[in-house]
């Protein structure tokens, strides 16, 4: 365990830090699970709502740093070929 106040200040700081990022990224998967399952489900009407919701959670995730850019960017890349796959056949 750490005795310099330094690092006891570090670890109160990574501990916020890891609660906040956890927070986010679990958004983050719940809102692509929901946007894969209309999918999976072939659902029109829920799909755009559910990819808009996702887009906005991945997007805020990436301004945070949670998930890098491009990351961030592939995701949607191939959220929205699927959900647009769905509303198109």
């Amino acid at each position: 365990m750490a005795n310099v106040e330094s690092a006891k200040k570090r670890i109160r700081q990574t501990a916020r830090r890891t609660a906040r990022n956890k927070h986010v990224r679990s958004t983050v998967r719940g809102s692509v699970k929901k946007v894969r399952e209309a999918i999976a489900a072939a659902d029109k009407s829920a799909s755009g709502p559910a990819l808009a919701d996702a887009i906005k959670k991945i997007d805020a995730a990436v301004s945070k740093g949670v998930i890098h850019k491009n990351a961030g960017a592939r995701y949607v890349s191939r959220l929205s070929a699927q959900v647009h796959a769905v509303q198109k056949g």
